[in-house]
């Protein structure tokens, strides 16, 4: 089932823009990690993981899902199908991945926020999870870089699924061979 050309713009465009927003709210959130991981500015890390949680929750985490289900919309109502292309089989992957990690990371976020928002973190509290947090964010504009990449690229390669797709109408088009003729008709 393929979408009419104003249906197939519209959920393109909601795609494009949830997925650029999901991208951009990362590096935003990359930038925070960095800020709170290394200024020696009490005030400065504490408001850096204040906002990291709260642009965690009230951003990245509505983007990556409006960007999932909006991807999902969009492999449904185009030619691109679902499980026709190994790249948007691959994407549709990556999206997922990325959307739990993110739930996941969100935990981590939130409990640096939480002693941030009691506490003067010194430059060894938390040190671990504040890393992890710098870790997780560039590695998931990496992923999230790859997506995009796939999106523009398109490589070629069918799946099974897509390639018996692909070959289904011409078989049905194909003329009968000799002997699958109805009785009484003859080829000229």
């Amino acid at each position: 089932m393929t979408m009419n050309p104003r249906l197939r713009k519209f959920a393109l465009t909601a795609h494009v823009t949830s997925s650029v927003g999901w991208l951009g709210a990362v590096a935003v959130f990359l930038a925070l990690a960095v800020a709170g991981l290394t200024s020696q500015n009490a005030q400065t890390v504490r408001g850096a993981y204040l906002a990291m949680e709260l642009t965690g929750w009230l951003v990245l985490v509505p983007l990556s899902l409006a960007s999932l289900l909006t991807g999902v919309v969009q492999a449904l109502g185009t030619s691109w199908g679902l499980f026709r292309h190994y790249w948007v089989l691959f994407k549709l992957l990556i999206t997922v991945v990325a959307t739990v990690l993110l739930l996941v990371h969100m935990q981590v976020a939130g409990h640096v926020a939480d002693v941030a928002a009691e506490t003067n973190l010194s430059s060894s509290d938390l040190v671990g999870m504040r890393i992890q947090l710098l870790a997780d964010a560039a590695a998931a504009l990496l992923v999230l870089l790859v997506a995009v990449t796939l999106s523009v690229y398109k490589p070629r390669g069918l799946t099974r699924y897509g390639w018996r797709k692909q070959h289904e109408p011409r078989a049905q088009k194909r003329p009968a061979a000799r002997g699958d003729q109805a009785p009484g008709l003859t080829v000229s």
